[in-house]
């Protein structure tokens, strides 16, 4: 029988689903001791957070698939899996409500300003003291705003349709995306970078990372941002040149930000963002829904199970192996 290798432990609310044509396996209690522990054995890796680089796939001679629970694949090495002819798919509709939700989310909180209103309440409680809360708030309006969206895929679509809905103005910069994808969403085109921030209220990313996209926003990016403008990243923290960020906030260049990722992960104390009242971090928890977290494993095992059965899985990243992911799985590999 084939194996699946879970990253962890294996998850019993999934065996159902793959139990007739493959056992599960992981590190189990030996994940801090060796992380990879009886990856040997794997025909399958259900890839979550965890670097699948060249070193790690020589364990694995076996291996036929590396399925990404997710839609990044920054941290599987693509080309050597290719070189080795092991597929690599990822699970690009999963994460997509989840984590365009959690865009406007934090879109939302740091306009209001929920987290200065929050620490100055209960600051004022505790001490006893009052304080002219209201006279002090300062908060932005969305309706009537311009939203520019780096990335025109999956989640800056979905998060297109909300901002409209809430009645902004939706402008994109993305020259991988057809013009007719513009016109189905509604949004606009933006034919540089250097518009679409210099003209957007709002700017939020939705990206892949690699070499063309790592520390896409830096010190220039920021300074080209609308003043007062909101800066949002749900994507990877690598897009980011924190430092640049923390500097555009501190000469009060930005109204504030909302980051669902950072670099590293999770931000070391004394990370100059933390604490401060504009801006809001949750721990790349966009997708960790009731709901988006089984979505992700389902889209990612299902795959898997293809393969196993010998037939190609829709969201290949590297195609060419196909036919020789084929041959080894007629040989019983």
């Amino acid at each position: 029988m084939r194996k699946i290798w879970f990253e962890s432990t294996v998850p019993e609310e999934f065996r159902p689903m793959f139990e007739a044509v493959a056992e599960g396996i992981s590190p189990g209690d030996r994940v801090k001791a060796d992380p990879y522990h009886c990856l040997e054995e794997a025909h399958a890796v259900m890839a979550g957070g965890r670097v699948y680089d060249a070193a790690a796939m020589e364990r694995a001679p076996r291996l036929l698939l590396i399925a990404r629970t997710g839609v990044g694949y920054d941290k599987v090495d693509v080309p050597a899996a290719t070189a080795r002819d092991i597929a690599v798919v990822n699970a690009p509709d999963a994460p997509t409500v989840s984590t365009a939700e959690q865009a406007v989310t934090l879109m939302m909180t740091v306009a209001r300003s929920i987290k200065r209103v929050e620490n100055e309440l209960n600051r004022m409680l505790a001490s006893g003291r009052r304080k002219d809360i209201w006279g002090e708030y300062v908060a932005l309006e969305m309706q009537g705003k311009q939203l520019g969206l780096v990335g025109l895929g999956r989640i800056g679509g979905h998060v297109s349709g909300i901002a409209r809905a809430i009645g902004m103005k939706v402008v994109a910069h993305d020259p991988y995306i057809a013009d007719e994808r513009f016109d189905e969403l509604g949004v606009a085109k933006a034919d540089t970078l250097e518009a679409l921030l210099a003209s957007s209220d709002f700017v939020s990313l939705h990206l892949p990372l690699n070499d063309e996209t790592d520390k896409l926003m830096n010190a220039e990016r920021f300074a080209q941002m609308k003043a007062g403008a909101v800066f949002i990243n749900v994507s990877r923290g690598g897009h980011v040149d924190e430092a640049a960020l923390t500097a555009a906030l501190d000469r009060g260049h930005l109204f504030g930000a909302g980051l669902d990722v950072t670099d590293p992960e999770p931000p070391l104390a004394g990370n100059p963002l933390l604490g401060r009242d504009n801006v809001v971090i949750t721990p790349h928890v966009a997708s960790a829904t009731v709901v988006g977290r089984p979505r992700l494993v389902v889209h990612a095992l299902e795959q898997v199970l293809q393969v196993l059965r010998g037939e190609r899985p829709p969201h290949l990243l590297n195609p060419e192996v196909w036919e020789a992911v084929r041959g080894r799985w007629e040989a019983g590999l």
